[in-house]
């Protein structure tokens, strides 16, 4: 890998950390989004929250997903990852304009397709697969966690004899409470989208705190993407919370609760590398660990929730156009990289196909192992031939 001076580094690290800002404005708010648009928590208050759990949930928990992406494509050059991560963020931002909740997994899978077939590799169809069945999955489930989570809720206040004022409280309560939980699992679960690319091209030095605990490269790189998402949250996100909370279907307080609920659950699915291996080790089938999109997710639950009341309120123009832009968007995100690619290669005369090879890379690691064995042994004998 060639060598980059820190500015430089940063300025190829920038498109990440714009596709992080543009998972804020349009991925986390689905987050907070329903709670907002009916009133129950100020954008402001919903803003910070999910801030400081994305972050805790990136920087501790992001490396399950980190692996998925590495496989479709190991991207080895800093140029290439700064162009797909750039083409994945500049996709995202013409959707989030077009006030139209759309995924930066589906951008930076098309994105980094767009590399592979630049670079002239072969698409490694068996993970797109699983990525494409974890798309299709994930609001399926939503739908279906919050339809169960929907009439289960209602049992428990039908059968109770709590005052209004207090299902208020705690519907409150519980809308901050899944709003965390759902904002921890998508930093677990999207970080990848961010900073993904740029973990083999970008190694930083590990930190250590007075040998009590230590950062790792990778959980540098979490946290600064996750901050990017953070201040998307801030700056971007009210729009598309509207989209998300009124245009599909009218929310209420309590429903609200079930959608961000069933979103979150989704979510910490697909991410909970600890989980996995739980499942794993008790013989139990076990979910993909892929970054899947909120907005689905979102959507499937808005879904599963409209269709327990009956559907009367379900608006399906909205959900077409929601569909539209989930087709649209990795194939954009694809002919952009690949564009993208080709000035930067041919104009800007950039390294943009080389590849990272970790069995290559370890192979030539032991050549040289052996090779030093080799020269101590050589060494040892000139010793030896002369004491004699």
């Amino acid at each position: 890998m060639a060598e980059y001076s820190f500015l430089t580094t940063l300025f190829f690290l920038s498109s990440g950390l714009f596709l992080g800002w543009s998972l804020g404005a349009n991925d986390a708010a689905n987050i907070f989004g329903t709670a907002v648009s009916t009133k129950m928590i100020k954008f402001k208050s919903a803003a910070i929250i999910a801030s400081i759990f994305i972050i805790l949930g990136a920087v501790t928990g992001g490396s399950g997903t980190s692996s998925t992406l590495e496989s479709l494509g190991a991207i080895g050059s800093l140029p290439a990852a700064f162009v797909v991560a750039l083409s994945a963020a500049f996709t995202v931002y013409i959707m989030t304009k077009s006030a139209i909740p759309v995924s930066t997994s589906q951008s930076i899978v098309g994105s980094i397709i767009g590399w592979n077939i630049f670079v002239g590799l072969n698409i490694n169809f068996e993970v797109v697969y699983k990525i494409i069945l974890s798309w299709i999955l994930s609001p399926v489930f939503a739908a279906i966690f919050s339809f169960i989570i929907f009439f289960v809720i209602k049992k428990i206040l039908d059968n109770s004899k709590i005052h209004l004022l207090r299902v208020d409280y705690y519907t409150r309560l519980g809308l901050i409470i899944v709003g965390a939980f759902g904002a921890y699992s998508l930093g677990a679960n999207n970080i990848a989208n961010v900073v993904g690319v740029f973990m083999k091209t970008i190694p930083l030095n590990e930190i250590k705190f007075l040998g009590i605990f230590s950062i790792s490269s990778s959980q540098q790189l979490f946290f600064l993407g996750s901050a990017a998402i953070a201040l998307g949250v801030i700056t971007y996100s009210k729009r598309v919370m509207n989209t998300v909370g009124n245009r599909i279907f009218k929310l209420s307080p309590l429903t609200a609760f079930v959608v961000v609920f069933s979103c979150s659950l989704v979510l910490f699915l697909f991410a909970s590398k600890d989980l996995k291996i739980f499942l794993n080790s008790h013989g139990l089938p076990s979910f993909p660990l892929v970054p899947i999109s909120s907005s689905q997710a979102i959507v499937g639950s808005i879904i599963g929730v409209s269709f327990a009341k009956n559907a009367k309120n379900l608006k399906l123009k909205i959900m077409g156009k929601i569909s539209m832009g989930w087709l649209i968007t990795p194939v954009m995100s694809a002919i952009i990289a690949f564009v993208m690619l080709f000035f930067m290669q041919n104009v800007f005369m950039q390294d943009v196909d080389k590849v990272y090879n970790n069995r290559q890379s370890k192979k030539n690691n032991l050549i040289i192992d052996k090779s030093e064995n080799l020269c101590k042994n050589s060494i040892n004998k000139i010793k030896g031939a002369n004491n004699d």
